[in-house]
């Protein structure tokens, strides 16, 4: 081969291994897209059943965690999240996901995009104008159902048929708890059952709620679901064995607690569900315009064992139909 020709050949090969070299350096590689951050806000303490259900809902619709989104997660009690809300405000986050008590902190926040699962009434609350058309800067999911209120103590009546007097314990700052209080009324007094209304509005004063429950010498009780009966719902199982009372709840988490019955949506999925919002305000949408979801789907869950502690049986039609049963 003539001489120059290898030289051509060798000036190739250099230029082609130089070019595969830059192309191969920090220098030459693109700059690298910021995922973007999702803020997660609760007093629920970790690790949360919930955040697992948002986090499995997000890997389903393609996300990993650290490479095309960030979750920034946040728990602590209501004074600490005022904090923590600003923190990820100033962290540029896309939107906060907030649930139970934290969604009230969060509210002073202007501008800042919230993606919610809430036990109330988002319209009676003020962070939606309407379920179809939340117009704000909030969006999400409500497990707030007045007929499953209803049905609740349909079950616990048919779980324990000698009830007589039913109590009803409840946060009054909750959200819907007035239409929820007259869905349940309503449904006892249907089934001929005297109801007593046992309120509390912060969990300090939770114990003397308990004590107009065993004042009124109730037969039997529902809780409703909310965030503080939800974060004391372990005191709340353990008050209803001590007294031998029956109790029908609204999230499986409660049975979980030691609770007898309950009937309500699967929060976890809801959870899962939430994810599929959260893709949409990913990709742009706005808040104000996606609708508030409802969930389709109920559970039943009965606790055997603690039916066994209250010296109950339940019948075994009841038990046949549950969805779930702790043995």
């Amino acid at each position: 081969m003539h001489p120059a020709s290898v030289d051509r050949l060798d000036r190739r090969a250099f230029l082609g291994a130089l070019t595969l070299a830059l192309l191969a350096s920090p220098a030459a590689a693109q700059p690298s897209r910021v995922p973007p951050r999702i803020g997660w806000i609760s007093e629920e303490p970790l690790p949360d059943p919930f955040l697992d259900g948002f986090l499995e809902g997000l890997r389903k619709l393609g996300y990993v965690e650290g490479q095309n989104v960030v979750v920034d997660v946040r728990s602590g009690t209501r004074e600490s999240l005022r904090a923590a809300i600003a923190d990820l405000v100033r962290s540029n986050v896309v939107f906060i996901v907030a649930r139970g008590p934290a969604i009230q902190a969060i509210r002073a926040v202007t501008g800042v995009q919230v993606l919610f699962a809430i036990s109330g009434d988002p319209v009676e609350l003020g962070i939606a104008k309407s379920v179809g058309r939340p117009g704000g800067t909030f969006t999400g999911i409500t497990f707030l159902s007045l007929e499953v209120a209803g049905k609740r103590v349909d079950l616990l009546r048919q779980a324990v048929p000698q009830i007589r007097t039913l109590a009803a314990l409840a946060n009054v700052n909750h959200p819907g708890e007035l239409s929820e209080r007259g869905a349940t009324e309503a449904a006892a007094r249907n089934l001929g059952l005297a109801m007593k209304h046992a309120p509390f509005g912060t969990l300090a004063e939770l114990d003397a709620a308990l004590g107009t429950v065993r004042d009124a010498r109730a037969d039997a009780m529902v809780v409703f679901p909310d965030g503080p009966t939800m974060l004391a719902r372990a005191k709340i199982a353990q008050y209803a064995v001590a007294h031998r009372l029956p109790t029908m709840f609204g999230w499986s988490e409660f049975c979980d607690a030691g609770g007898l019955m309950s009937y309500g949506a699967n929060q976890r999925e809801t959870y899962v569900r939430l994810a599929s919002h959260a893709d949409k305000l990913l990709r742009g949408a706005k808040p104000a315009d996606l609708p508030i979801e409802q969930p389709t789907r109920f559970e039943l869950v009965i606790n055997l064992a603690t039916a066994k502690l209250l010296a109950l049986t339940i019948p075994q039609s009841l038990v046949l139909r549950a969805d779930r049963v702790i043995e």
